[in-house]
């Protein structure tokens, strides 16, 4: 059996999450949520060096995953090295903004399954400024583009919801 291990990366609100959901559904494989990793309960935030132990125990813990998130303390190199195929979810602003503005009312006062425990849904100002501007400032983007450019061979950039559909139908 071929080994599949999917790393997705991307702007918050982009949908990183979902995507990951369906994949491991569909592939029956491991999900990792890294905000899951990232966030303790009541949005307290882990050490990184524990962070960092927990994804490669995951890593090493399985022969087929899909890992969705950023977080460059957590086995950020690994997980692009050893995955078999890289997601780069590159949608506009406003569509993040959009979508996170649309989980907010979903989940108000609940817990997503893609966060930890005790991490009831919210969306503040740090949070809205993070999908606006801080998110994409220039040292995000040139972070982005070195990893397409580094991991050319094994990368999929999809820009917009219709991309993600169109590549959910050919795979």
């Amino acid at each position: 059996m071929k080994e599949t291990r999917i790393a997705i990366i991307g702007y918050s609100g982009s949908g990183k999450s979902t995507l990951a959901k369906k994949l491991g559904q569909r592939y029956m494989c491991e999900v990792l949520h890294l905000d899951c990793v990232h966030w303790l309960p009541g949005w307290q935030e882990r050490d990184n060096r524990e962070m960092d132990k927990l994804v490669s125990l995951f890593c090493d813990s399985h022969d087929n995953w899909v890992i969705d998130g950023n977080y460059s303390a957590a086995c950020y190199e690994k997980r692009m090295e050893e995955a078999t195929q890289i997601i780069f979810l590159d949608f506009p602003r406003r569509i993040c903004l959009f979508r996170a503005v649309k989980r907010y009312f979903t989940y108000k006062g609940k817990t997503r399954e893609s966060i930890s425990n005790g991490c009831e849904e919210k969306l503040d100002r740090e949070f809205l400024w993070w999908i606006i501007q801080e998110g994409r400032n220039k040292r995000h983007r040139e972070h982005y583009h070195n990893v397409c450019k580094k991991y050319s061979g094994k990368m999929v950039i999809l820009k917009n919801p219709r991309a993600v559909k169109d590549f959910l139908c050919h795979k």
